[in-house]
């Protein structure tokens, strides 16, 4: 791509972004006048009372922008993760999922509300667990010998299997009546349970990682051309390879975090956006960031305001993800040759 369609893409989906945020805002359970945002809440220009107009403003302040940023910043954050993921292991159907990082977050998770009520409870043991889950397929690739990239990968199916086997295992022993419910909708995925202390305290750490991944993008380009290719450049590649690692996980497991399980985001939209900009990481990494941003909070929007009752997300995601990917896989093959 072209530097000048490169920043009309850019702008394009900038504006796109700005669009569905500033419509998220508006639309739920209490319809809030589109002109409310931009007169700040004014009872008079609105035509309301002062209590109404505060009530669209505790609405949106303290309900739906937490909601609408954590939704933004967990897809730009699913979205470059799979992007970086499948530039490191030269491999167009790898996901956050690889190195058991959902695994272990979803484990920590249920494991949290199994032994509290508290929901920052549980976030901080998906955090926790799944940088555990990481750092043990890290190890096993390091204790056995052999290619250490394909060993890393195995490392990550068995700490996968692992945690989902410990999730079973949670499952099995949580109260029927209580806790097992609330397990079980966690883990479909969701942003329903997100508060603003949470948002305002796990919402930087993944913007900063988002951040670095982007600025890391032309070692992403020199991984991509394979190990004795990068380090014959120069380009230290355990360490580098290892850097990105420990920041994907990162931001991945505070996904997990805030919204629970989401699938697919990290396996499909970095196809849609290879698709717009080709293989360049200096490219494709902000756009995959900024679809993702928006597809996801056009889901979350969709799972909110479309039914009755709102579907956890992480159903959408993969209702959504299955067609869609097919069509993106039968047009994508020429864009890794």
């Amino acid at each position: 791509m072209t530097r000048t369609k490169y920043r009309l893409t850019l702008l394009l989906l900038l504006g796109m972004l700005a669009a569905v945020t500033y419509i998220s805002l508006h639309i739920g359970t209490i319809g809030i006048p589109w002109s409310a945002v931009l007169v700040g809440f004014n009872a008079e220009k609105l035509n309301v009372t002062p209590e109404t107009a505060e009530t669209f403003r505790t609405v949106v302040g303290q309900i739906r922008l937490p909601r609408v940023l954590t939704a933004l910043l967990c897809g730009a954050a699913l979205a470059i993760s799979g992007a970086a993921y499948q530039s490191m292991f030269m491999n167009p159907l790898v996901s956050p999922a690889l190195l058991g990082v959902l695994a272990g977050a979803a484990f920590g998770a249920s494991l949290g509300m199994l032994i509290s009520s508290s929901m920052l409870v549980a976030q901080l043991f998906a955090f926790g667990f799944g940088i555990a889950a990481v750092g043990m397929a890290v190890l096993l690739a390091r204790f056995f010998p052999g290619n250490r990239l394909i060993m890393l990968i195995m490392g990550g199916v068995i700490s996968s299997s692992l945690f989902t086997a410990l999730l079973s295992v949670i499952k099995f022993v949580a109260d029927t009546q209580n806790e097992l419910p609330a397990i079980v909708y966690w883990l479909m995925g969701g942003f329903s349970a997100v508060s603003s202390s949470a948002a305002g305290m796990v919402l930087p750490f993944m913007g900063v990682g988002i951040v670095m991944i982007i600025a890391m993008s032309g070692y992403l380009n020199v991984l991509s051309m394979g190990d004795e290719e990068a380090a014959s450049l120069g380009v230290d590649v355990k360490r580098i390879r290892m850097l990105l690692i420990i920041i994907t996980t990162l931001i991945s497991s505070l996904t997990v975090a805030l919204g629970g399980m989401i699938g697919w985001v990290g396996l499909m939209i970095p196809h849609i956006a290879r698709m717009l900009c080709g293989p360049d990481n200096r490219q494709l990494l902000p756009i995959s960031a900024l679809i993702g941003a928006i597809y996801l909070l056009i889901v979350d929007n969709i799972c909110r305001t479309a039914f009755a009752g709102e579907i956890p997300i992480g159903i959408m995601t993969s209702l959504m993800g299955v067609p869609f990917f097919i069509l993106v896989l039968s047009r994508t093959e020429s864009r890794w040759n």
